[in-house]
């Protein structure tokens, strides 16, 4: 039975925790790990841990909770703790505010990898589509930027076109993977294009699910400093893909934008 581990990584988020945590609670798919790191929060983010781990630790909740309470420097270095402390077969992101889309989301997906493949030959990466959520958990709008029918390592010129909360990953990949701390606003999306080119290297596949894997909180750290962002962005993609390529994509993204308008 493939095991999925559910990471949740939290810094004074007592306003939004409480969907996340429900979320996962909800899933009826039983072979679930959920760690949560919380980075010392000074707000009541903890209380609303331990009122879910009360909730959720007896023999009618088969999902398991792992709790790590410690300081860290930042988001990335706690994600990478996640990863480290993974047991499952897949490691899932879905951080305060974020939200499975649906109970069956995890048991649909592991229909999927069941029947398709071989143990031995999992795919390294599961994505799938993405909507946007406001505070109250509210539906928006779909996210624009589309998972592409077939994934590759190039996909990403044309931006993170798979939101990092619908992008499952292998653990022992992440694992060989972790988030580069010297990135502060785009690590995910060096991450995801590292992860995408190990998968390439080692010949495994990349499965698009075909679902909607994710309620995404549209409010999130990259959005409040959408400046630093793209540039950092740019940087990465030139690691990538070469100037010419990066400085060519921005410059569509920028028409795009005001098309969009």
């Amino acid at each position: 039975m493939i095991r999925f581990s559910v990471a949740t990584v939290t810094y004074n988020a007592a306003t939004t925790i409480r969907r996340t945590l429900n979320s996962v609670a909800e899933q009826t798919y039983a072979s679930v790990e959920h760690l949560i790191v919380d980075g010392c929060s000074k707000d009541g983010t903890m209380t609303e841990i331990q009122h879910y781990v009360e909730r959720n630790t007896d023999e009618r909740h088969p999902h398991q909770i792992v709790l790590v309470r410690e300081p860290d420097n930042g988001l990335y270095d706690a994600m990478n703790k996640a990863i480290l402390q993974a047991k499952g077969d897949y490691i899932i992101f879905l951080n305060a505010g974020d939200k499975f889309h649906s109970t069956a989301t995890l048991s649909e997906v592991a229909a999927q990898l069941e029947a398709r493949y071989n143990p031995s030959r999992r795919p390294a990466v599961v994505y799938g589509e993405t909507d946007l959520v406001d505070d109250e958990g509210r539906f928006l709008r779909h996210r624009r930027l589309k998972a592409p029918k077939q994934l590759t390592s190039n996909s990403f010129l044309q931006g993170m076109l798979v939101c990092h909360q619908s992008f499952y990953v292998r653990t022992d990949i992440a694992r060989a993977n972790l988030y580069d701390l010297r990135f502060r606003f785009s690590a995910d999306y060096d991450w995801c294009i590292r992860v995408m080119r190990r998968a390439e290297r080692r010949q495994l596949t990349l499965h698009n699910t075909g679902l909607i894997l994710t309620d995404y909180l549209a409010e999130g750290m990259t959005t409040r400093n959408h400046r630093r962002s793209l540039m950092e962005r740019l940087r990465l993609m030139a690691r990538h893909y070469g100037w010419g390529l990066a400085i060519a994509a921005h410059g569509w993204f920028a028409v795009r934008a005001i098309f969009k308008r």
